[in-house]
C-alpha cells in the first residue's frame, strides 16, 4: 500500500488515536475488530512516513498561562528564517507562513501576568525585516477542541464510547516539578513514548510515570492530539481566517462555527477581528465556495479576512528536527 494513502482502517485508527492518544493497541484493536499486530503495523506505517503523530500537550489555563496569536509581516527574504527561529521555541506552536510568505502567523505561550509588551520583546526574532508585529490574546477556543471533524467521522458513538478513558473524581492538583517538565517536553515529540523511555527521562519508577501521567490527565493539566496531513484526506487548501463579529452574536458565531467541517480550529481572541480561524478545504474553489456561504450566511459578521497558508512550518507538539 502506498504509504501516504489512508484507508478506512487507517481513518479509525486517527480517529481513535484523537479519542484517546495512549489507548493500547490491544484496546484500539478490539474496538476495530482487528488484530494488534495489525494496528501496531498501521501506526508505525503512517508515523515512520512522518503523516501522524500522537503529541502530550500541557492545557495552558491549567498552568497559569495565557495563548496569544501573534502576526508578524515581512519582507519575503525573512519569512522563511524568522519562523524556523520561531518555531524551534518551545512556547511557540501553529507557526504558519501565509500570503505568499510574507507573514508569519502562530501562538506563542506566555505567564498570565506578563505584559504584551514583554511577550514580544522577550520572544519575538528581532530583525529590520520584519514590518510590522501584531499580538492578540486567545480569550477562548469555540471550535476544534475535540480535533478537525473531517478527522473525526469515521467511528461509531459506540467506538468512541468504548476507546474514551474512564471518567475518575478529579484529583486535587499538584504543582509541577523538573521531572514534570521532561515528562512533559517528551510527550510533546511522542504522545505514545513508552512507559520505559518516560522513566528514563524523568528519573522515576515506571509505576511513578503511570500514576503520573494518570493524575495530570485527571486534572487537565495534560491533553493528547493527533497531528495527521489533511492532504491524505484530500484536503489541500488551508487558510486562516480572521472575523470582525458584533459582540452580540458572538457566542452564536461561534457555536455555528464548530458545526463547520472546514473549520479546524477557532477562537475567540482580543483585537479588531473577534475571531480567529484554521480553515482546511479540499481545494481553493471549495474554499470561495465556504467563504462566500459558510461564512456569508452568518449573522452579525462585518468583515472577514483570509490569508491562504503555503507552508507549515510547526504544528501543536515539538518541532522534530533532523
Amino acid at each position: 500500500m502506498d504509504p501516504l494513502t489512508l484507508d478506512d482502517l487507517d481513518r479509525q485508527l486517527a480517529h481513535a488515536l484523537q479519542v484517546d492518544g495512549r489507548a493500547p493497541f490491544s484496546q484500539i484493536a478490539a474496538v476495530l475488530d482487528t488484530s494488534d499486530r495489525t494496528v501496531a503495523r498501521r501506526y508505525q506505517r503512517l508515523r515512520s512516513a512522518g503523516a501522524l503523530r500522537v503529541v502530550g500537550l500541557p492545557h495552558a489555563a491549567a498552568l497559569g498561562h495565557v495563548d496569544w496569536m501573534v502576526r508578524m509581516r515581512c519582507t519575503p527574504d525573512a519569512a522563511m528564517p524568522v519562523a524556523s527561529a520561531l518555531a524551534r521555541r518551545a512556547d511557540t506552536s501553529w507557526v504558519r507562513l501565509l500570503s505568499g510568505g510574507t507573514e508569519i502567523n502562530c501562538i506563542t505561550r506566555t505567564r498570565a501576568q506578563t505584559a504584551e509588551g514583554d511577550l514580544l520583546l522577550q520572544k519575538l526574532p528581532r530583525t529590520a525585516r520584519v514590518t510590522a508585529v501584531t499580538a492578540h490574546c486567545v480569550l477562548r477556543a469555540v471550535a476544534g477542541t475535540g480535533g478537525w471533524p473531517v478527522r473525526t467521522a469515521a467511528l461509531s458513538p459506540d467506538q468512541i464510547a468504548a476507546l474514551r478513558p474512564p471518567s475518575r473524581p478529579a484529583p486535587a492538583p499538584a504543582p509541577l516539578t523538573p521531572a514534570d517538565n521532561q515528562l512533559l517536553a517528551t510527550l510533546a515529540k511522542d504522545g505514545r513514548a513508552g512507559i520505559p523511555a518516560l522513566a528514563a527521562a524523568t528519573g522515576w519508577s515506571e509505576t511513578t510515570v503511570r500514576r503520573r501521567i494518570e493524575h495530570l490527565r485527571g486534572t487537565e493539566v495534560l491533553y493528547f492530539d493527533v497531528e495527521i496531513e489533511p492532504a491524505l484526506f484530500g484536503h489541500t487548501a488551508e487558510a486562516a481566517l480572521w472575523l470582525t463579529v458584533e459582540p452580540s452574536a458572538l457566542a452564536a458565531v461561534g457555536e455555528a462555527l464548530a458545526t463547520h467541517p472546514q473549520v479546524a480550529f477557532a477562537a475567540a481572541i482580543t483585537g479588531p477581528a473577534t475571531i480567529a480561524a484554521s480553515l482546511v478545504c479540499r481545494d481553493l474553489d471549495d474554499l470561495y465556495d465556504y467563504i462566500a456561504t459558510g461564512i456569508g450566511s452568518l449573522g452579525g459578521v462585518s468583515r472577514a479576512e483570509t490569508a491562504p497558508v503555503i507552508r507549515r512550518v510547526k504544528d501543536a507538539g515539538a518541532l522534530l528536527l533532523p
